[in-house]
């Protein structure tokens, strides 16, 4: 049913993506990520170099949580968004995406000082994503109810089916979730114990991407790059300016002078959907395109994000997204568009 470990994820299963979509807003989603990166970092975080290398400090996270941020190019440019656990004092597991592994890795080891080990653990790691309002009580079934405590972005180390994990209350759908980390000759045996359940099914690609759209988070390669700054972004929260960091000057003077464009959401007055790419007009001027969008089944509309000339950008501002011979009228909106999930039931 999966293949695990490579770039063979299905977009959709038979059962199709609107009915993917709505089995992980109401039940338990079953999710094969393995195709996800996972470096290991063990030494001393400054000496080593690795409290430099991103827009958070990693130091300051306390044992046993994680936190999100960025890996930045000089010009402030996204290199990649990743999620660092603190395993320990002196060591840490660093999850990146997909098409960046090779890249990162060597990114990151060009900035370290040789006083550390780090490793790509990435063949070796497998993940599977549980997300929906019953993953906590399917898991618990499975594995006790030490692991339906943890809090958002917690993790334990545990043990399943008899091998080392890592379970974090993390995800990527706006709902209720987990993360598991495993060896990569367990995960077959994982992901057939927990379809026995008949409250989870699997989840393609697809319907994955339309979750992460209704909450607003950002796909790399799509809403965010290396040519696009977390503050175009509207990620600033994610970028702490009391440490030092590579590309820290060049988002100063950006913060500064004022980004030339940002990342706007926007709902479709129809059930239209836009598409990458499309082109956006505010008072019949082009100033951007659409970097995200699709049809919400939660909002029964249209939905988008894009980056725009700063103008266009007021919530409530009226846009007109354009292809060709299609047209659609959309109105900028907060983030995020859907607000009644699970997450943090």
């Amino acid at each position: 049913m999966a293949p695990f470990g490579g770039w063979e994820m299905p977009i959709q299963y038979p059962t199709g993506i609107i009915a993917e979509h709505r089995w992980c807003r109401e039940q338990a989603a079953l999710f094969d990520i393995c195709h996800m990166g996972e470096f290991l970092y063990e030494g001393d975080l400054d000496a080593g170099g690795l409290e430099g290398v991103f827009t958070f400090s990693v130091k300051s996270i306390p044992v046993g949580r994680s936190r999100y941020g960025f890996l930045l190019n000089e010009r402030g440019g996204v290199i990649d968004d990743l999620i660092v656990f603190r395993l320990a004092p002196e060591k840490v597991m660093v999850v990146v995406n997909a098409a960046t592994i090779d890249n990162d890795f060597s990114v990151i080891s060009s900035r370290l000082t040789g006083a550390a080990s780090f490793t790509d653990i990435s063949q070796a790691t497998a993940k599977l994503d549980l997300q929906g309002p019953k993953a906590r009580d399917v898991l618990t079934r499975f594995f006790g109810d030490d692991l339906g405590t943890l809090p958002y972005f917690t993790f334990t180390e545990c043990t399943l089916l008899g091998a080392k994990a890592v379970v974090s209350r993390t995800g990527y759908t706006g709902e209720l979730g987990y993360e598991l980390f495993l060896p990569a000759h367990k995960v077959r045996e994982l992901w057939e114990l927990l379809l026995t359940d008949e409250r989870v099914r699997p989840v393609g690609l697809g319907a994955r991407d339309l979750l992460r759209l209704e909450v607003g988070y950002s796909l790399y390669g799509s809403d965010i790059d290396q040519v696009t700054t977390p503050l175009e972004a509207g990620l600033s929260s994610f970028v702490n300016f009391n440490k030092e960091f590579v590309g820290k000057e060049a988002l100063l003077a950006q913060r500064e002078e004022g980004a030339p464009r940002v990342k706007v959401a926007f709902r479709v007055n129809s059930r239209r959907s836009p598409r990458h790419h499309y082109d956006i007009l505010f008072q019949g001027e082009r100033v951007g395109s659409v970097t995200s969008g699709a049809f919400s089944p939660m909002l029964g509309c249209g939905i988008g994000l894009g980056f725009v000339s700063r103008e266009a950008a007021a919530i409530g501002s009226t846009l007109t997204i354009s292809h060709e011979k299609v047209s659609m009228e959309g109105t900028v909106c907060d983030l995020p568009f859907y607000r009644d999930g699970s997450l943090r039931s």
